[in-house]
């Protein structure tokens, strides 16, 4: 796969919504769960799972984020022109 990264994301409009689903992700609740029930993407339908991606197919902010996590990881709120964004490396 080389620089291809898998994420799962949740996007939502607000900051302190974000900053509140990170809480309860980090006490137990399922990222994918989480995604189905407030992620205002598409891909929420799916877990919030956007496949594999390259450096450079996402917005600057997200591709800044998303290629520092570790697998597993979950990222604190990105902000970009869609609204904040949790995001969770899969691979």
């Amino acid at each position: 796969m080389g620089n291809k990264i898998k994420c799962s994301h949740i996007l939502v409009e607000k900051q302190s919504q974000a900053l509140q689903l990170l809480e309860e992700i980090k006490k137990g609740k399922k990222f994918g769960a989480v995604a189905r029930e407030v992620s205002t993407c598409p891909s929420s339908k799916k877990d919030g799972d956007l496949g594999y991606f390259t450096k450079g197919m996402m917005v600057k902010e997200f591709d800044e984020v998303a290629f520092k996590l570790q697998i597993g990881e979950v990222s604190e709120p990105v902000k970009t022109q869609f609204g904040y964004h949790l995001i969770k490396r899969l691979s």
